[in-house]
């Protein structure tokens, strides 16, 4: 018989990411709080959009919190470079 631990992110009941590791599970977590921000922020923009559509935007730029502190600071976009070591860092995340 195998043992296997298991992290699990679980959000308002419903489970939302498992991972072999609390370092990503904690990541993950952190990642949806910064988007549970993000969410309450847009719903005070000029821009109407639906509930979903926010949400959506919302875990995006949460995701991509690196490359938007990059161009927030810098006024430029990330080389390309950069941005292809970023999503191969964070595909290799997800799939473990």
């Amino acid at each position: 018989m195998a043992v296997e631990v298991k992290y699990v992110v679980i959000r308002e009941g419903e489970e939302k990411m498992s991972f072999t590791s609390k370092k990503e599970a904690d990541a993950y977590d952190k990642m949806l709080d910064t988007a549970d921000l993000l969410d309450t922020w847009l719903t005070n923009s000029p821009v109407q959009m639906e509930d979903e559509q926010r949400e959506a935007l919302s875990l995006w730029l949460a995701e991509q919190k690196d490359m938007l502190s990059t161009i927030l600071k810098t006024g430029k976009l990330p080389s390309p470079q950069v941005v292809g070591a970023e999503s191969e860092e964070e595909d290799a995340s997800h799939a473990a």
